[in-house]
């Protein structure tokens, strides 16, 4: 085990319990695995001041770990003054009590971890009513009468802090009747969701997506491309509130950039929901710009879990089926491993360097072509009197024809399917459609 030096803040321990792979599993490996455990507790503020690969002979039913392991992890947590112990792994309710009074601290298991982060981060109203019923049922599995008869459990909506103040019949009520009233608030919004994208569609410009592996690169490439001061650092989920700006591309025309949540692989099923409501730029979006870490050893197992989760999303509905023809992987960070010729690039992918700013003109120029690509060629009659409409269409699309006429003006313009669908939704009642 390693440790780290005091601090004054929350000290923690990340233990992962690592089954040995059989030669056909692709798992990741334990190295890769805990370095990105130790992320998700740091990105909460969490010190952590040890760190272990605990491998796994069986898994124990009391506690997991053997009880070797269980002795010499009480001994580090004593030694170190450490308050939190993060199990990287699913806890049975038991296995949990058994480990906080084998170790006399707090345990937490991947799953609360993640539901901690995602709590404190949630800002869509769907994302944050998922976060809060996926809480309050994987609470509600943890209420137990495994202790005496009016032992507490774990109260509010957080898991690092202290114990609970109803007892436990009375708690599995409580959080039974929020849940019946969550999924009632949920419904709701549901139903609104189609209102709300037809409010999206009238946004004027085209809109291209980051997605990818949480701490891929996806914010900084994000400032980069807007010069825009979004909370960038080097730490998973630093960006939970998608966020959206302006760019101009070098034909001039303009689109909105869009940064989402990051992914993460063996997301909590009790989350898979409120993840995927966090990524409706994505269900919008006219390109989808798949930002992966070259550097990282796992890259080509984080694009599988990104892949994963978006066919998940297209299977349900969320997105359109065709989502991979629109989508661009850029391969960032190509400075930690020798520079853009060092990775090398493939059709459909551009490589690039979201902090040193080398590839960002060809990334731009794959938009611009990419968007070229995808476009409908249209012929309106716009009245003469219509300048703005006109001038809509100067602005957003490419004008290649023009005829004035006594009855207006007929003119041939290529645009995006997007915006081919904003203009007749915003100017349809004004405009003449005729055939090519």
């Amino acid at each position: 085990m390693t440790a780290g030096q005091p601090s004054s803040a929350t000290r923690a321990a990340v233990i992962l319990p690592w089954e040995r792979p059989d030669r056909h599993d692709d798992a990741r490996a334990a190295e890769a695995r805990l370095e990105e455990a130790v992320g998700l507790a740091a990105s909460i503020g969490l010190v952590v001041v040890c760190q272990a690969v605990l491998l796994l002979r069986a898994r124990r039913p009391a506690t997991l770990l053997g009880g070797g392991q269980v002795e010499s992890l009480k001994e580090t947590v004593k030694a170190d003054n450490i308050t939190v112990v993060i199990i990287d792994s699913r806890l049975t309710p038991v296995q949990q009590r058994n480990l906080e009074r084998a170790l006399g601290c707090k345990v937490i298991d991947r799953t609360a971890l993640i539901l901690d982060i995602f709590g404190e981060r949630a800002a869509t109203r769907e994302g944050t009513l998922q976060v809060e019923l996926a809480h309050l049922e994987y609470q509600r599995s943890r209420l137990v009468r495994t202790w005496t008869h009016l032992e507490r459990q774990r109260g509010g909506f957080g898991f690092l802090g202290g114990p609970g103040e109803t007892q436990i019949e009375a708690d599995r009520r409580m959080i039974g009747d929020r849940i019946v009233r969550l999924k009632r608030e949920l419904e709701q919004v549901r139903r609104t969701r189609g209102l709300h994208r037809q409010a999206r569609r009238r946004v004027p410009f085209p809109i291209v997506a980051l997605v990818g592996y949480t701490n891929a690169g996806k914010s900084t490439l994000f400032n980069a491309l807007t010069g825009a001061s979004v909370y960038a650092q080097d730490q998973l989920f630093a960006t939970l509130d998608p966020t959206m700006r302006g760019i101009q591309l070098p034909s001039g025309r303009r689109v909105i950039l869009s940064d989402t949540v990051g992914f993460i692989s063996d997301l909590p099923t009790e989350l898979i929901a409120a993840f995927r409501a966090t990524l409706e730029e994505v269900a919008e979006a006219d390109i989808i710009l798949h930002v992966r870490d070259v550097s990282h050893p796992d890259s080509a197992s984080q694009r599988n879990d990104v892949i994963e989760v978006l066919e998940g999303m297209a299977r349900n509905g969320t997105i359109e089926e065709d989502w991979q023809g629109r989508v661009i992987e850029v391969l960032n960070k190509a400075d930690l491993v020798g520079g853009r010729e060092a990775v090398g690039a493939r059709p459909g992918n551009v490589v690039i360097s979201a902090i040193t700013g080398d590839g960002l003109p060809d990334l731009l120029a794959a938009i611009d072509e990419r968007m070229t690509r995808a476009m409908e060629v249209a012929l309106y009659r716009v009245p003469l009197t219509e300048g703005a409409v006109m001038a809509w269409l100067y602005e957003h699309g490419e004008v290649t024809g023009r005829e004035d006429g006594e009855d207006g003006a007929d003119m041939t313009v290529r645009l995006s399917p997007a915006n081919r669908a904003r203009f007749e939704m915003q100017f349809g009642a004004i405009v003449t459609c005729l055939e090519i």
